[in-house]
């Protein structure tokens, strides 16, 4: 199970995309691809679009899920040949994609530049979400710690990797994660061990400084201290087979802590999917893995200058609260700019910083190491 599978079943989320809703006056149709989660795109069809066509009757707005990351690339490559051809590229813009690739991209101007001349409300982007120019942050999430605050007081709930490390082996059995390849909390919280074997230092890693020897000098020591983990872990070395398998075992008391994406932990929260006796955590020395999801625009797209608005349109206050209550996210703009109340309730969570860790190249690399390495014994299927 992955996070597709939280709250929306995928025949709701096709039964959404199957039917088409475009503005009856529109005039101009903006097709925006995404590679995110069911969740995500009923964001999308059901709150994001019908705000938009009634802000902009003019236009229209088509959601299209591209399935994940790989699909919109075989989009961007497509996009990037359609510019050297000068030819309809057949999309406008990504709700989340690093415009780093394909490879070449940026410097053949695939991409548009993004800046306060050409979005209104710019200057409200938080300023921890910003990566490059030419892509647009407007939600983030990040991986937390939940745990069950009966079992744990929270002032002994561990605040550095140590603590947690010391905390998992003094009580055998009640942590778990998920397999790397099967949904994100399980996978940052790896990141999170390959960084502490590599000086806490997130900048060692990028898109472009992967090599194989690299990859082995990095990620070696990584699995030495996963190993050494393992054997205190749920059932002495079991892992789940997503993020919502984890969070069933805390809902049903099996385990006392597991890794969560914040915004689907809020959410199984609020609706009671969780009690009200979780508690959340994040490392203080440094944070687990996590990142904003971040707009792009095809400079070659039909329908660029009105995309340029829908990517607009994300940062108003309206939506970057809808962020918050309708998908428990992180607004893509500072806080001070979303009213007190949602403020001061979620204050617990809102984020001092955001470590990452590149895809590209090292997420084979990661997935592999980890089945070879740490759990050979388990099926990738």
């Amino acid at each position: 199970m992955n996070r597709r599978e939280f709250l929306i079943t995928s025949s709701a989320a096709t039964a959404l995309l199957a039917v088409p809703r475009f503005a009856s006056a529109a005039a101009q149709t903006i097709e925006l691809y995404s590679p995110s989660d069911a969740n995500i795109v009923d964001f999308w069809n059901n709150i994001v679009r019908p705000a938009f066509e009634k802000a902009h009757p003019e236009i229209a707005l088509k959601v299209t899920d591209a399935g994940d990351n790989t699909g919109l690339r075989a989009i961007a490559d497509r996009a990037l040949a359609a510019l050297q051809t000068k030819t309809d590229p057949q999309a406008d813009i990504f709700e989340t994609f690093d415009p780093r690739l394909p490879k070449g991209g940026i410097d053949a101007g695939l991409w548009v530049k993004f800046s306060a001349e050409n979005i209104e409300g710019f200057d409200r982007v938080n300023p921890l979400s910003f990566d490059n120019e030419y892509s647009l942050p407007y939600r983030g999430s990040q991986v937390l710690l939940a745990y069950d605050n009966t079992k744990l007081d929270p002032k002994d709930a561990p605040k550095t990797w140590e603590q947690l490390t010391v905390w998992i082996k003094a009580n055998p059995g009640q942590f778990i994660y998920n397999r790397p390849d099967k949904g994100g909390s399980g996978s940052n919280f790896v990141r999170r061990a390959i960084h502490e074997a590599n000086g806490r230092d997130p900048k060692k890693f990028t898109i472009d400084n992967f090599s194989a020897d690299y990859a082995s000098q990095t990620l070696t020591p990584a699995w030495a201290i996963l190993n050494d983990l393992a054997p205190s872990l749920y059932e002495k070395g079991a892992y789940t087979a997503g993020n919502t398998q984890s969070i069933q075992l805390l809902a049903q008391g099996v385990v006392t802590m597991v890794p969560v994406w914040s915004d689907q932990v809020l959410q199984a929260i609020s609706q009671g999917v969780l009690p009200e006796t979780t508690s959340l955590i994040q490392l203080g020395d440094l944070a687990l893995c996590g990142n904003f999801s971040r707009m792009t625009v095809l400079s070659n797209g039909a329908h660029k200058d009105v995309a340029l608005k829908l990517a607009a349109f994300l940062l108003t206050k309206e939506m970057q609260e809808a962020i918050i209550t309708e998908i428990g996210g992180f607004p893509g703009i500072s806080w001070d700019h979303i009213s007190d109340d949602l403020r001061q309730k979620y204050a617990d969570v809102v984020p001092a910083s955001i470590p990452t860790f590149p895809s590209g190249d090292w997420e084979p690399a990661i997935n592999d190491g980890w089945y070879r390495n740490v759990a050979p014994g388990i099926s990738r299927t």
